[in-house]
């Protein structure tokens, strides 16, 4: 069963986010036929909030974002880690290399020269022809910590810890009473319950982006090698952590580089019976989170634009 594009507005402020995917998939990027619905770029989300343009990882569907910014650019990237899936588009961001651009680039770390080093060592011979003093914006690193807080404008971050290989850091970003969070490559507790770190990051969210890389059977191994301690999750587990956080809405993320659009379709369809409000991430895809003024009454409504 084949995917449409749609443009799902969560209706819950008359001044809210805007959130378009670019790149969706995880592990490694892919193409073909049978992937056109879906997308095949790796981890790329631009976030739109009051005056700020945030950009949540910077895979390989960074490309196709940097084809839409027009120059002057001032953006921040909230990175959640340094695998090659989720930073890999960052040599070939074209706004970085002119220098009328600024970009304040957040990540996991201790210091900006630790975040500096996990960008410089990607462009370095032999992986790409030049480094990254070729970028001639202004860019600035900064190390965030699980449970640092940022303020950027009148909107918020928080960053929380994730369970995955190496570490990752999820990000609710709020503008007013209004949220989206993020939380690409994290492992759900499957013996010990809800994790209480996604869960409090996660609660009362109007939008919920998460990690849904593995169906039930492929998570366990059956049929397959077992992905328990891979650092990722499941469309059922993601349902579980919006039901019990009181999300609003919830976009399945990072799907595996093996799953077709009509596999995609599938997963979708059976986690819709457990959290009705679910949506897969699809490049292009298009996410409006606002409240009309209906909402000060205190009605709520998710629906297809």
């Amino acid at each position: 069963m084949a995917l449409r594009l749609l443009q799902w507005r969560v209706v819950v402020s008359n001044t809210g986010f805007e959130v378009r995917f670019w790149g969706v998939r995880g592990s490694i990027a892919g193409g073909g036929q049978d992937f056109g619905e879906v997308g095949g770029n790796t981890s790329c989300v631009e976030v739109r909030a009051g005056d700020e343009l945030i950009i949540l990882d910077a895979g390989t569907g960074l490309f196709r974002l940097s084809e839409t910014l027009v120059e002057p650019v001032r953006a921040t990237f909230l990175i959640s880690h340094y695998h090659w899936d989720h930073i890999q588009g960052f040599p070939l961001f074209r706004p970085g290399y002119h220098p009328d651009n600024r970009f304040d680039v957040y990540g996991p770390g201790d210091s900006a020269a630790a975040v500096a080093e996990a960008f410089d060592a990607q462009m370095r011979p032999p992986h790409f022809p030049v480094g990254l003093s070729a970028m001639q914006a202004q860019l600035e690193f900064h190390g965030v910590r699980p449970g640092d807080e940022l303020a950027l404008g009148a909107v918020r971050v928080r960053a929380a810890a994730l369970n995955h290989p190496h570490g990752c850091l999820g990000y609710r970003i709020s503008l007013g009473d209004l949220s989206v969070v993020y939380a690409t490559d994290t492992e759900h507790c499957e013996r010990g319950g809800l994790d209480p770190a996604m869960l409090e990051l996660a609660q009362d969210a109007d939008l919920l982006i998460y990690d849904a890389q593995y169906t039930d059977d492929e998570y366990r191994g059956v049929n397959g090698p077992c992905r328990r301690g891979w650092g990722h999750s499941t469309a059922t587990a993601a349902c579980a952590i919006a039901r019990a956080a009181g999300v609003r809405q919830l976009a399945l993320f990072h799907h595996d580089p093996a799953h077709r659009d009509d596999r995609i379709a599938e997963i979708v369809r059976d986690a819709r019976a457990l959290f009705g409000n679910t949506v897969a991430a699809r490049e292009a895809m298009r996410i409006v989170v606002e409240r009309p003024e209906w909402a000060a009454a205190g009605m709520r409504e998710a629906r297809v634009a």
